[in-house]
């Protein structure tokens, strides 16, 4: 058996702790499709949204939601290079100025920091040098749109790396 073949044993193995939210909470669908709308109505760019997202998943050190951004990030056509340095984006030659202080503000937002405000307004103005009053709003929800899911990606555990419809997978009962 080679590493690949037992990955895939260990995947199939695996099971989430509850199944599919979206089954158990109907309602979640209607907030879910909400927050995909105005995260996507087009005043940040896509890469910069999956990047911010991919950079939560990091920040939260969550498999399922970093596996899945990553996977966004590549489908939304951000290059190998960026996807991979996002971890380390401080000192990385492949970001945009605008992308910096995305990536800069969902680290503010979801790191924990001593006194004082986590968004200073030296941050907030270097922001609003590279996105408008719309776009910073978009940005702030894009942050929202991931923090709203980490709950259940910490709490309910979904299977990374796995098609959709396999992520809430639970053990027979027995």
């Amino acid at each position: 058996m080679n590493a690949t073949d037992a990955t895939e044993n260990n995947l199939d193995a695996l099971t989430s702790r509850f199944s599919d939210p979206q089954r158990l909470v109907p309602e979640l669908a209607d907030v879910s499709t909400a927050l995909f709308k105005i995260v996507g109505n087009g005043t940040v760019p896509r890469r910069t949204v999956v990047l911010v997202q991919l950079r939560a998943g990091q920040l939260v050190e969550n498999t399922y939601l970093t596996v899945m951004h990553a996977g966004n990030a590549r489908r939304a056509g951000v290059p190998e290079e960026k996807v991979a340095a996002v971890a380390s984006w401080k000192d990385a030659p492949y970001f945009t100025d605008a992308e910096r202080v995305a990536l800069e503000l969902v680290e503010a937002v979801l790191t924990p920091g001593g006194p004082g405000e986590r968004v200073s307004g030296a941050l907030y103005a270097r922001a609003a040098e590279h996105y408008d009053a719309k776009a910073l709003a978009t940005l702030a929800m894009a942050i929202g749109q991931v923090n709203f899911f980490i709950p259940l990606a910490l709490i309910g555990k979904p299977l990374p790396g796995v098609p959709m419809a396999e992520q809430w997978r639970t053990a027979p009962a027995g």
